[in-house]
């Protein structure tokens, strides 16, 4: 039923089905691409553009160095942790074409959220930012890590403007800590000295993991979901095919505000846009409204990507409302909850609806997405060619068209398994291929669907997810503290805030500013919690777990969204 269902819901001209097994690796898409679109421009950051064929050029250099300079072997870990710079493709498709896993990382993580992914991973080497390298001259000693490679902000300018740029970062603005890392190497001495040497290009399987992208799943414990060649390809693929007819190859200029690092803009922007040798603009930090701004009035822009938080602060900024939006055709939103007024406000300012689309980590990560073509707002669209959804209940059975129940997915995008975590794996895949999302969907007849709750109690600020066990960890190493409890709540700017509940220990003392610092100093700056609740008491079941559901309802009576 599940598959006749799905194949008569595409519209003219998309295809049901994508053949995952037309490329063989990653590597096969990106020599392909870079041969074919050698002079178009690929990656834009600072000034400076990175044509197709410089990136592979690079790409080349950076692999020949961890060839010929290293121990490093085929299948080993690389963490790449790094903002949208030039340098993070150049990084990224270096190692896989050496043959290693990319195990991407967030820049902002503290000490503590490095150390763990580090050792999860057994990376043996590490790309970072020289603003963040004193955390990793903290952490390193204490992982498998060999390898150290720092760049700074402007490495991949002119010498004039590199010189310049870095030293104002580093002395003016005072954001490189010191940091002493003697055995680390400079990101233009490892292009420098694997410029013109020979690459023994990487030949993967298929079914060989190509990506390690860290996700809590449904719990709070920081798993690597496996991410293959062909997962990757079967969704970039995917993405092709079902917005082949709006975005042409070659000539398009995708504005790409939201990380790299996080697999929603990896995917679409490393790996589907360099499938269709598109033009992407990185901004290295979209917090900086006017900056950013400033960027794009110097683009004749075509697309968009974006999420619910960022479309709510650029419409609300005088000089992006008067941009020159004549060239937008595409607006993509994921990672978040769209909201209606966010998306009616955006089209009033630029013209262009928004695309909202539905992914997981896991399916690498896009599930599902409205077609362009046919927008029905409200929804995360129809399934990814090649793409079976269902809901179930609680009891594993299927239901009807038009009633609630857990989203599961099978796909050739879902993930191999949990790194290293069978038990976890068996938890949120059965042995047919179907993976449980975790949300509570509905599916209309139409075959386009959506999300109506979540089911467990993952929080999700600005589109990164938060998890309240690992929350609730760090707020129990706090000396006073007995019992807490970590929610999210509705937050208009960054679509839920986090709200923490501390019960203290009899005796002693505790202030908000106190659980503030310890969070703070434990935890990356979207995890800290904005409200802190001191109670004598938690709701719990009567053997003791504490009832989060309960206390997020008790908040959203106080809003008035539930009665």
């Amino acid at each position: 039923m599940i598959e006749s269902f799905w194949k008569d819901k595409y519209p003219a001209g998309i295809a049901a089905e994508i053949n995952p097994d037309e490329y063989p690796n990653v590597q096969s898409v990106l020599r392909q691409s870079c041969e074919r679109f050698a002079d178009k421009p690929a990656f834009s950051n600072l000034g400076k553009t990175l044509t197709y064929g410089e990136l592979y050029e690079q790409s080349g250099a950076f692999a020949a160095y961890l060839q010929q300079r290293t121990d490093l072997q085929p299948g080993d870990r690389i963490a790449v942790q790094l903002p949208n710079l030039l340098q993070y493709p150049i990084a990224v498709f270096g190692a896989i074409r050496a043959g290693l896993i990319v195990v991407n990382t967030n820049p902002l993580y503290t000490a503590r959220e490095m150390e763990h992914q580090f050792n999860d991973s057994g990376a043996k080497a590490l790309v970072c930012l020289a603003n963040m390298a004193h955390l990793a001259e903290k952490v390193v000693p204490q992982t498998s890590i060999k390898y150290v490679i720092v760049t700074e902000v402007a490495d991949m300018l002119s010498p004039f403007k590199r010189v310049l740029i870095n030293s104002v970062i580093k002395y003016v603005k005072k954001m490189v800590p010191a940091y002493h890392l003697p055995n680390a190497i400079k990101f233009n001495d490892v292009l420098s000295k694997g410029q013109g040497q020979r690459v023994s290009e990487a030949n993967p399987l298929s079914s060989d993991v190509a990506v390690l992208q860290y996700t809590g799943g449904t719990t709070g414990v920081a798993k690597g979901a496996m991410l293959t060649h062909r997962n990757l390809i079967a969704n970039m693929l995917q993405c092709k095919a079902l917005m082949g007819s709006n975005l042409n190859e070659g000539c398009e200029i995708l504005i790409t505000p939201l990380p790299l690092y996080h697999i929603y803009a990896f995917t679409f922007h490393c790996m589907a846009m360099m499938l269709l040798g598109n033009h992407n603009i990185l901004i290295s930090n979209p917090r900086d409204l006017p900056a950013m701004v400033k960027e794009l009035s110097k683009w004749k822009f075509t697309g968009f990507v974006g999420l619910n938080t960022l479309f709510v602060a650029l419409c609300n900024s005088e000089a992006f409302r008067k941009l020159d939006f004549s060239s937008l055709k595409v607006t993509l939103s994921g990672g978040m909850a769209l909201q209606l007024s966010v998306a009616e406000r955006w089209k009033t300012v630029t013209g262009c609806e928004i695309c909202e689309g539905y992914g997981m980590t896991e399916t690498s990560p896009v599930v599902s997405v409205n077609p362009i073509q046919n927008i029905q707002i409200g929804t995360i669209g129809i399934p990814m060619p090649s793409t079976l959804c269902k809901v179930i209940n609680d009891a594993g059975e299927e239901l009807p068209l038009g009633e609630a129940g857990e989203l599961c997915i099978k796909g050739p995008q879902v993930m191999k398994g949990y790194w290293e975590r069978p038990d976890a794996t068996a938890e949120i895949m059965d042995s047919e291929g179907w993976l449980k999302s975790g949300d509570i969907a509905i599916i209309q007849p139409d075959g386009y669907m959506r999300i109506v709750d979540r089911k467990k109690d993952m929080i999700l600020v600005s589109g990164f997810n938060v998890y309240p066990n690992e929350l609730e960890d760090v707020m129990a190493s706090l000396s006073g503290v007995l019992q807490s409890a970590a929610i999210g709540i509705p937050d208009e700017k960054t679509g839920e805030l986090i709200k923490v509940f501390i019960v203290v220990k009899p005796g002693m003392t505790l202030t908000k500013d106190q659980v503030m610092v310890h969070m703070r100093a434990n935890l990356t700056a979207y995890k800290s919690p904005k409200i802190v609740e001191f109670r004598d008491s938690l709701p719990t079941t009567n053997v003791g777990k504490i009832l989060r559901r309960e206390l997020r309802d008790e908040e959203l009576k106080k809003l008035g969204l539930k009665k």
